[in-house]
């Protein structure tokens, strides 16, 4: 894919296709404690894939083996093919930006963004200009010649994105780089990181623990969990077909109810619902909130009791309790308002659930 120039961007005129990054066998301990048990991840040139997983799932390790500052003890780390375990950080063509922007509070943006230009050997005229360029495609064309303490966080964060990228580099690494932001500018500034990795189509490895974020963003997710990758696939299918219950709980909100599988169907508080993968006996049955709703006394499956409702704007969510003590969510209109403690009836859609063997 050739990606069009627009305006006189430096950047954008010289962008590339991406390359292939594969992490073969990837295994990192300290002292006795391993923490990447033989990871295997093939990311396709210009992808944008994140590692999602809770804090000390060997994400942020993975992701810093890639970039060369941890040292693998066994494996290899390939880009487009050649391999680069035992090459240096500096020598692998590589941008990232971390959760904490790290610029040099006496210099203004401009020369923070072209100090890496500078350290290859770059001409002061040549790496200005380029450091512009960057700049002006996140957005901050206008604000060169300020110094980082006149800027905000998202602004900030901004100038360090532009200075990963202003070198041109094969692939781009963001360590949880929002977590330090507010939401709204969080969400701004995620959008943004999206769209400049689509017209620069470089590949991106983004490592966050908020599934939010990686379902917005990726176009495939790697769920890790104790050193492994439990499951790796397009955020529609991490959602709507987990492989794991770990998966199924992590990404997205799940409640889990008792079922009994029989085969390629589940039967929970009489109603038979399909199954995405077939099963037998006794399971945990995970329920997202958009697939339960109130019903009418016909229709019914189960009595509950309102435990509480929040309202989120464009949707209200409602937790309830069953008759059998079950802890449920429903994701409904925000006209509905059920109060603690109402008597409601609730009814499952009939879409395919993922389960998980009790016991």
């Amino acid at each position: 894919m050739t990606l069009p120039q627009t305006a006189d961007n430096i950047l954008l005129a010289e962008a590339g296709e991406g390359t292939r990054v594969q992490l073969q066998s990837i295994v990192k301990s300290y002292g006795s404690n391993t923490v990447l048990h033989g990871v295997d991840l093939d990311i396709a040139p210009g992808e944008f894939v994140s590692l999602l997983g809770p804090s000390g799932c060997g994400k942020t390790t993975l992701l810093r083996v890639l970039a060369g500052l941890e040292d693998l003890d066994s494996g290899a780390v390939l880009l487009d093919g050649g391999d680069v375990s035992r090459v240096p950080t500096n020598k692998r063509d590589i941008g990232m930006v971390f959760q904490s922007y790290s610029l040099f509070p006496h210099l203004r943006v401009v020369d923070n963004t072209a100090f890496g230009l500078r350290r290859r050997g770059v001409g002061k005229a040549e790496a200005t200009t380029r450091a512009l360029d960057a700049l002006a495609l996140v957005g901050l064309g206008d604000f060169a010649d300020r110094f980082p303490h006149q800027l905000s966080g998202g602004q900030q964060q901004r100038v360090a994105l532009a200075r990963a990228l202003v070198t041109e580099p094969k692939v781009l690494l963001l360590d949880e780089p929002l977590s330090a932001l507010d939401a709204k500018v969080r969400v701004q500034l995620r959008d943004e990181i999206r769209r400049i990795q689509l017209r620069l189509g470089i590949t991106t490895v983004f490592v966050t623990h908020d599934q939010e974020e990686a379902l917005a963003v990726s176009d495939r997710i790697a769920v890790m969990n104790a050193g492994t990758i439990e499951q790796i696939g397009t955020p529609e299918e991490l959602y709507t077909t987990p492989s794991t219950a770990g998966v199924a709980a992590f990404v997205g909100l799940s409640s889990v109810v008792s079922g009994v599988a029989e085969g390629d169907h589940v039967v929970v508080w009489g109603q038979r619902l399909p199954l995405q993968a077939p099963a037998d006996g006794p399971v945990d049955v995970f329920l997202r909130p958009e697939n339960v709703h109130f019903a009418s006394e016909a229709d019914a499956a189960t009595d509950a009791l309102v435990q509480e409702s929040t309202f989120l704007g464009s949707m209200r969510r409602t937790l309830v309790r069953t008759e059998s003590g079950e802890l449920v969510r429903l994701q409904h209109s925000p006209g509905i308002h059920p109060a603690f403690g109402d008597l409601v009836r609730i009814a499952i859609s009939p879409e395919p659930v993922a389960v998980h063997p009790r016991g």
